[in-house]
Order: C-alpha cells, then sequence, then structure tokens
C-alpha cells in the first residue's frame, strides 16, 4: 500500500474526527466568545496530554515494533503482552494523580474549581483511552489501514452524537465532557473491529512483564511523553503569556487560527502517522528510505500548499463558519501561520525517521531544544510585533527545526549500517 492509497482510506476517518473538532468549537465559540475558546485551549492541552500518557505514551512504539515482529508470532506475543502491561499500569499511575490534584488543575488552566469535576472524569477514563489507544495500535502496526479508518469514522460519529446530546442539556460543560467521554468511548468500536481481524490472537490480551520488550517501549514512551507534556505545556505558557500581554480576547483570536490550523492538516498528519510510521520502522536499506522520503514530499508537500492557500483565499468565511462575527480581527493572523504550516508538514515527514528508528536521545533533546526555542520567539516577536508575532514566531521556529532534521536525515542515511539508531 503506498501513501497515496492510505490517504484515500484514512480521509474519510480525518473528516470524521474533523468534524467532531469543529463542531465542539463552533459550539464554545457559540456559548462563550473568544475568551471561552481561549480558555477552551487550555482544557484541550491537559486532555492531549492525559490521552498520551494514559497508555505511558507507547502507541508508537507499539506501531514500530508490531510492523517489525508481525511475522514472529512468539515476540508478538511477548511485545503486545508487555505493552498491555505498561499501558495499564501507566494509566492507573495518571488517573490517580489526576483525581488527587483536579481542584488545583481546574483552577490553573480554568480559572474555575467547578470544573474540577470534569477532569475527574477524566482520569476515571483514562483506563478506557489507554485500551483504545492500544488497540487502535495494534492496528496501525499491521497497516490494516481500512479497518484503522472504519474504527475512527464509527467512534467520531459517536463522539459527534454524544457533543451535540450533552451540549443541548449542559452547554459548554456538556461539550467538554462528551470530549472526555467520546476519548474512551472508540473502545466500543475497536475492540469488536480487532476481535474480528485474521490477526487476532487471545493472547493478545494477556497481561505480561517481559523485561526486554518494557525497555524497548521505555525508550518510545520517554520519546513521546517528552513531546506530550513539551507542546501542552509550552502551549499553556504562550496563552498565560499572551493573556497577560493582550488579554484573553486576543488569545481567543490566535487559538482560533491555530485551531482552523490543526483542523485542515490533521488529514496530512493522520496519513503520515497511518503509514509512515510502520512504513519507516520495517526498512533497512537506504534506497528504500530514500524513495519513501522523495515519494511522501512529491505527494504531501504540493497537498498542503494548496490546502493553505485555500484557507489563505477563504479565510474570512473559514472564520465566519467556524466561530462568528465576533472573530473577524483573527484573519489577518492566518498568512505567517499558513506559512508556518507548510514548513512544519516537511519537517514532519524527515523527523518521523527519529521515532522509527528510535533515536531516542537525539529526539528528546530536539524537543527540548525547540520547545524553548519556540517560547523565546514569541516573547521576543510579540515584543516587536504586537499578537501576529506569536504565528511569525511559529514559522521561524519551524523554519530552524525543518534544517535540524535534514542534518539528521543527512547523517543517518549517509552512514546507514554503521549508526547504531539506539546510539546516534
Amino acid at each position: 500500500m503506498n501513501i497515496m492509497r492510505a490517504s484515500f482510506y484514512t480521509a474519510a476517518s480525518t473528516a470524521a474526527r474533523l468534524l467532531a473538532g469543529l463542531v465542539v468549537i463552533k459550539l464554545v465559540a457559540s456559548f462563550a466568545g473568544p475568551e471561552g475558546v481561549g480558555k477552551f485551549g487550555q482544557f484541550m492541552s491537559l486532555m492531549s496530554l492525559l490521552a498520551v500518557l494514559a497508555g505511558g505514551g507507547i502507541s508508537a512504539g507499539i506501531v514500530k515494533y508490531v510492523a517489525e515482529y508481525r511475522d514472529d508470532k512468539v515476540r508478538l506475543t511477548r511485545l503486545l503482552g508487555a505493552a498491555l502491561w505498561y499501558a495499564l499500569g501507566a494509566s492507573l499511575l495518571m488517573g490517580v494523580v489526576t483525581l488527587v490534584f483536579s481542584q488545583p488543575l481546574a483552577q490553573w488552566l480554568l480559572g474555575d474549581s467547578r470544573y474540577a469535576s470534569l477532569i475527574r472524569t477524566l482520569a476515571v477514563a483514562q483506563f478506557g483511552i489507554a485500551l483504545a489507544n492500544y488497540v487502535l495500535a495494534v492496528i496501525n502496526g499491521f497497516m490494516d489501514v481500512r479497518r484503522l479508518a472504519l474504527v475512527q469514522v464509527a467512534g467520531s460519529i459517536l463522539n459527534v452524537a454524544m457533543v451535540a446530546w450533552l451540549s443541548h442539556w449542559l452547554h459548554l460543560y456538556g461539550a467538554l465532557l462528551a470530549l472526555v467521554l467520546g476519548q474512551a468511548l472508540w473502545l466500543a468500536v475497536g475492540l469488536p473491529a480487532w476481535w474480528r481481524s485474521p490477526y487476532f490472537r487471545r493472547g493478545m490480551l494477556r497481561l505480561r512483564f517481559d523485561g526486554d520488550m518494557i525497555r524497548r517501549l521505555a525508550r518510545f514512551s520517554v520519546m513521546t511523553l517528552t513531546a506530550a507534556l513539551l507542546s501542552p505545556l509550552v502551549n499553556i505558557a504562550v496563552r498565560d503569556y499572551l493573556a497577560s500581554e493582550f488579554g484573553w480576547e486576543q488569545v481567543g483570536y490566535w487559538q482560533a487560527v491555530s485551531k482552523v490550523s490543526d483542523a485542515y492538516l490533521l488529514f496530512i498528519t493522520t496519513a503520515i502517522n497511518v503509514y509512515y510510521l510502520p512504513k519507516l520502522a520495517s526498512i533497512d536499506d537506504r534506497a528504500s528510505l530514500v524513495m519513501e522520503l522523495r515519494n511522501a514530499y512529491r505527494f504531501l508537500l504540493p497537498l498542503v500548499v494548496v490546502l493553505a492557500l485555500a484557507v489563505f483565499i477563504a479565510r474570512g468565511w473559514v472564520t465566519l463558519l467556524l466561530f462568528n462575527e465576533g472573530f473577524a480581527s483573527a484573519n489577518v493572523l492566518y498568512g505567517p501561520q499558513l506559512v508556518g504550516d507548510v514548513i512544519k508538514i516537511a519537517s514532519f515527514v524527515l523527523s518521523y525517521l527519529m521515532l522509527a528508528k528510535a533515536m531516542t536521545r537525539l529526539f528528546v533533546a530536539s524537543e527540548c531544544v525547540f520547545a524553548a526555542s519556540y517560547l523565546g520567539l514569541v516573547y521576543a516577536f510579540t515584543a516587536y510585533f504586537g499578537l501576529v508575532g506569536a504565528m511569525y514566531a511559529f514559522t521561524a521556529n519551524y523554519t530552524l527545526y525543518f534544517l535540524f532534521n535534514v542534518w539528521v536525515a543527512r547523517r543517518f542515511l549517509g552512514g546507514l549500517g554503521q549508526w547504531s539508531p539506539q546510539y546516534p
């Protein structure tokens, strides 16, 4: 299966997930305006963080090693038993921590302790989210793109229905609650689909402590958790800084443009994650890796350029459709953000080499450096350019990240067979 066919199968699932997200953001904009959208971003950052932490951050590791071991039943059973043990243990730990700190988290992120019950619900939902992540990662590792798309479409439809129902009764609180419950709801769709697959074995659901496999997964846990921790925390810091400098209404404009960016890029990032991670993990020779990377650029870069141009041309209509007329001031922020989106995708194609080849230390170091540089650039550019400086900072940081990944890819491909991926 090539990237074009994988993109075709994932397009429907991505559209369903996108619709679910847009329904929620539209409801938030209607109920709470720009200020509410800004605070909604804070809750989403926490939810994204906990969704990854729920399974110990090993989804990428499961995808990689399932792709490698799928023809070796003994190692595959060992891997999946250890992965399930790791994921459930991590969810128990994170659930307890979140329950204990639900009150201060609500006050810190949302400025309202009444949302503590929502965070407690998210803490309890960690087990369902962890199992759902596990099931989807196994399906992805087998490169069963059609089954994965079916699960994601069905899960998203159920999520949208829940959002519509709960928001009708509980308004903003209900919309946020539906997001939390919807994450765990995917399990109700994913498990039956996996059971009916030709590669399902009962042993895959048996807990197993396996030191060797857990060490392998732990490398991915370190990489994933680094990215999962840094990205939401940096975004929270950026929102707090922008709010202190420009007010929460201005943060709402910044958040609105960022959400539009995330929405249309979801089609591309999903295709990269579903196709490229298992594909690159299963390839060992230089020629095949180079060919996959070239094919990615030939297909994905023209696509993201066209999509970015379309969003820029229709930015006024997009803002009105997804939000309301109160967000018109956000239209001036689209230009630099969309340029940064193109550079971001160019960077992601190369950065997946670090994940696929388990370059743990290099990946962790780069995440820390570029998280810090983004924050620093936001401070510097907004001081000179105002709110739009945050978009300039986004573009400048991804330009630096792209150059870094070009260096990593050249180093890895140039020394393939001589440089151990565990010790970059």
